[in-house]
């Protein structure tokens, strides 16, 4: 099974910016697409950005513009570059990944999440 790791949340001003982790680790064969995604309290969680394996990325429609995602191969990491961070960006950020087991079949793993609270 695959660990996640996940760094780089804590409290941020209006307008501030933060840089979100997600390291995985452990036997695999390779990992497809890398995400995150938010769930603020009493609301569903949410797409924030999501990048495939090679390389194209796409965004929640509230984030365009003001984050984004990216990701090392080499170091089986994804990060989420968030600027401009607004009260509403409050919430806690998980990883996804797409596992690929040495088998060729898949499965999803997420991190256990990382709180973003964003207020002056």
């Amino acid at each position: 099974q695959v660990q996640l790791v996940e760094s780089g949340g804590g409290l941020v001003q209006p307008g501030g910016s933060l840089r979100l982790s997600c390291a995985a680790s452990g036997s695999f064969f390779r990992i497809n697409e890398m995400g995150w995604y938010r769930q603020a309290p009493g609301k569903e969680r949410e797409l924030v950005a999501g990048i495939s394996s090679g390389g194209g990325t796409n965004y929640g429609d509230s984030v365009k513009g003001r984050f984004t995602i990216s990701r090392d191969n080499a170091k089986n990491t994804v990060y989420l570059q968030m600027s401009s961070l607004k009260p509403e960006d409050t919430a806690t950020y998980y990883c996804n990944l797409r596992i690929i087991r040495w088998d060729r079949g898949s499965y999803v793993a997420w991190g256990r999440g990382t709180q973003v609270t964003v207020s002056s």
